[in-house]
């Protein structure tokens, strides 16, 4: 089987028992960074081999470990933070291995939207999440499909790129549509702010950000 298993997105608390009980039992744990991951192993006195698995790297071994599968071995994917799949590898792995016959079980836990979306103070009932905007192929043709989306819509980005990011917000939206930036979640320093586009890009322009970005914004009729 293979196992989708959520870690945590700041805090090292936020994991469940049974995400434990998991990656205690698998054959091994397929990883994005080693280094990053081990560190969350030993918090937990979790004793399984590392492979690493990435967005790099996917294409190249998904045969190979649906081969495992099948051939009975029990693995684990996890990413750096949060939930596989949810703008991190997992998509071409379990595609494979439902064509494969081999079992998927996803396990619930930390995902960083969520919590952005929920805390934001705008409508959650229907949402629309766009992850990573392009960083230039697609990007206009993806905010024009936007620009009249009436839902809540949510999106990730780096510190370097949030002022940027909310400026083509601005430019689509207009400068009174509301937003919530929400930024180390979890973590000691988190931030959470609801404010029209226009103060948010105040506000970010005159700090240095750090830490992962989640960007909640409302639709068009709110």
């Amino acid at each position: 089987m293979l196992y989708l298993v959520p870690t945590p997105i700041g805090n090292l608390k936020d994991f469940t028992f049974r995400a434990v009980e998991v990656l205690q039992q698998v054959d091994f744990i397929l990883c994005e960074d080693t280094r990053t991951s081990s560190k969350l192993l030993q918090h937990y006195n979790i004793q399984k081999p590392l492979t690493p698995y990435h967005q790099h790297n996917e294409h190249k071994v998904v045969e190979h470990l649906v081969t495992q599968l099948s051939a009975g071995k029990n693995i684990a994917l996890i990413t750096d933070a949060g939930s596989p799949g949810i703008s991190d590898p997992a998509f071409l792995l379990v595609r494979a291995c439902k064509a494969a016959g081999v079992e998927v079980t996803s396990l619930p836990g930390a995902t960083a939207f969520v919590p952005a979306l929920t805390n934001s103070g705008l409508p959650a009932s229907s949402f629309v999440f766009e992850g990573f905007i392009p960083l230039k192929k697609g990007k206009k043709t993806l905010m024009e499909s936007l620009a009249n989306e009436e839902r809540t819509m949510i999106f990730y980005e780096s510190p370097m790129r949030l002022v940027k990011t909310l400026e083509l917000f601005k430019e689509y939206f207009g400068a009174d549509r509301k937003a919530a930036v929400s930024r180390e979640l979890t973590k000691i320093y988190e931030e959470n702010i609801t404010d029209t586009l226009e103060n948010l890009i105040t506000h970010f322009s005159a700090k240095q950000v750090k830490g992962e970005i989640v960007i909640v914004v409302s639709g068009k009729n709110d």
